[in-house]
């Protein structure tokens, strides 16, 4: 009886890793599928995929670039950046199988369209400024590790998608399951210009302990923590102070 009992029950176990090890990308990626008319836009060839880049024109040498989070038509957050950077063209990224880009998202292609935007956009302005929330964050975070950003944003940031992975579901082999660990820490220790990271102070998916560890693999003097109070993950761009400390140091 207690053999059968252990066979069971290493079935079960068996078939949650492979459950999870299929549909994981079903978790991590959400793609939106309205498409916002309002905004104008630009397409990417990249490839095995076009992408759709939602974009607010400005002739200067100052641009600005948005990585979204993982459930965002950033379309509707391009006007409020839009708003808050007067002087900046604005670029916002729809990720591949999101509001008109084609193709699969997967950590490789999104940090491989996120270098080829950048260079789109570097050359046609030589400041850019690259913004990132959540996800968006560590594809930002390792741009500014890689590319001469001006000025680096990082919104709700996590350290990786690892340790938020291994929180959730600590009874499963995460570090053999997961496929796209978005280990933006990483990155940190190579990002030369001013960072900022906006954090929510009642943030139910990154915790403290997660933002300071991101915070403490930059080099001394290269990034600050601003926390916004009473506000949580998806709420913190819903206050005056982060857009305060959004545009500081436009």
């Amino acid at each position: 009886m207690l053999w059968s009992l252990l066979t069971i029950a290493l079935g079960v176990y068996v078939g949650l890793c492979v459950f999870f090890f299929v549909a994981q990308r079903s978790f991590i990626y959400m793609p939106t599928r309205a498409i916002n008319a309002h905004t104008a836009a630009l397409l990417l060839d990249v490839p095995d995929a076009r992408l759709r880049i939602s974009s607010r024109p400005h002739d200067g040498p100052q641009a600005l670039i948005f990585f979204g989070g993982n459930a965002e038509d950033v379309a509707y957050t391009l006007p409020e950046l839009a708003a808050a950077f007067p002087d900046r063209a604005v670029y916002a990224l729809h990720y591949r199988g999101y509001s008109g880009s084609s193709g699969r998202p997967t950590e490789a292609s999104l940090r491989s369209d996120a270098r080829a935007l950048f260079e789109m956009v570097h050359a046609r302005h030589p400041d850019v400024m690259v913004v990132g929330r959540s996800l968006g964050s560590s594809l930002a975070i390792q741009l500014a590790a890689e590319e001469p950003v001006s000025r680096l944003v990082l919104i709700t940031p996590f350290a990786s998608i690892l340790a938020i992975a291994k929180r959730v579901a600590p009874f499963l082999p995460m570090g053999l399951l997961l496929r796209d660990p978005y280990e933006s820490w990483r990155y940190a220790s190579r990002v030369d210009c001013p960072a900022l990271l906006i954090a929510a102070s009642h943030d139910e998916l990154v915790p403290p302990d997660d933002t300071q560890k991101l915070l403490d693999a930059f080099r001394p003097g290269v990034a600050t923590l601003r926390t916004i109070d009473g506000t949580d993950h998806n709420s913190v761009s819903d206050t005056p102070e982060f857009w305060d400390a959004l545009g500081g140091g436009r």
